[in-house]
């Protein structure tokens, strides 16, 4: 069934766990760009269908599938024919192993991670849906604790797992410093010309070998790596216009397209959630 009315986004942050990032919405035609982020996302579609492209493998997810993002991974997504409604919530690999450590009583050895970023859980994606309420309606602090907290420990015990890293090749360690050097100088104008002589690549080859160790071009990578440092600079209350600057946009409206492509809500919403 078609979704009906306009477009809805409400985000928060959410100060029971750490300040975490919350975010319910309904989408008819917006479509993400691909980003990533600092931590995990989290969530599930409550009604419709989301196609999305997450480290190079595409899907189209519905009710009762999850979402299992890990922090630096590519993705992106928009709408399947009738839009959908999802929750999200993002939070931090140190709020994770915190929640984790709570739950079994002893300290957490090594990074947590999933290995699948997509999958079915009827069960768990209604436990979600429960907590994610709890939060966005303000309830008692212990239920939703309690929803919550539950949530993100039975998550992991179903479907975590350790992060394995992988060993680089030569193409691989060249890729590696044009990333380091576009996270080192975001807020400066870099050309393509200058990228390839850091990785020691011919100019085609970088942007081949880029994308496909990180599922994104270059230039697609350094706009996402200013809209992350732009969220950084929000939170800490800083005006939109000056954090377009700073951050390297040519200008605000520049800025604000990209930053909603990547968040699904503008600068200025981000800032007072």
């Amino acid at each position: 069934m078609p979704l009906k009315g306009a477009e809805q986004t409400r985000f928060w942050r959410d100060a029971r766990f750490n300040g975490m990032e919350c975010l319910s919405a309904t989408f008819i035609t917006h479509e993400f760009a691909p980003h990533a982020h600092d931590t995990f996302s989290i969530g599930a579609i409550e009604a419709g269908s989301q196609i999305s492209t997450i480290k190079g493998e595409r899907s189209q997810t519905g009710p009762g599938d999850l979402y299992l993002i890990n922090p630096d991974e590519t993705h992106d997504g928009h709408p399947g024919s009738d839009g959908y409604r999802y929750r999200m919530i993002y939070p931090s690999v140190e709020l994770f192993v915190e929640v984790l450590e709570d739950v079994t009583g002893r300290p957490f050895r090594g990074t947590p991670s999933f290995s699948r970023q997509w999958l079915t859980d009827i069960e768990l994606a209604a436990a979600f849906r429960r907590a994610h309420q709890l939060l966005e309606g303000r309830t008692g602090a212990l239920e939703a604790d309690e929803g919550m907290f539950g949530f993100l420990a039975t998550l992991f015990e179903r479907h975590g797992s350790a992060i394995i890293v992988p060993v680089r090749t030569r193409e691989s360690s060249a890729v590696h410093r044009a990333r380091d050097y576009l996270l080192e100088n975001y807020s400066s104008d870099i050309g393509l010309d200058e990228l390839a002589k850091v990785a020691g690549l011919s100019r085609a080859h970088l942007i081949r070998a880029f994308r496909k160790e990180f599922h994104i071009t270059p230039h697609a990578f350094l706009t996402d790596k200013r809209v992350r440092e732009a969220r950084t600079l929000l939170r800490q209350g800083w005006p939109p216009a000056d954090t377009a600057y700073h951050c390297g946009f040519a200008d605000q409206a520049h800025f604000t397209r990209h930053f909603k492509a990547r968040t699904g809500v503008t600068p200025g919403a981000f800032r007072a959630g």
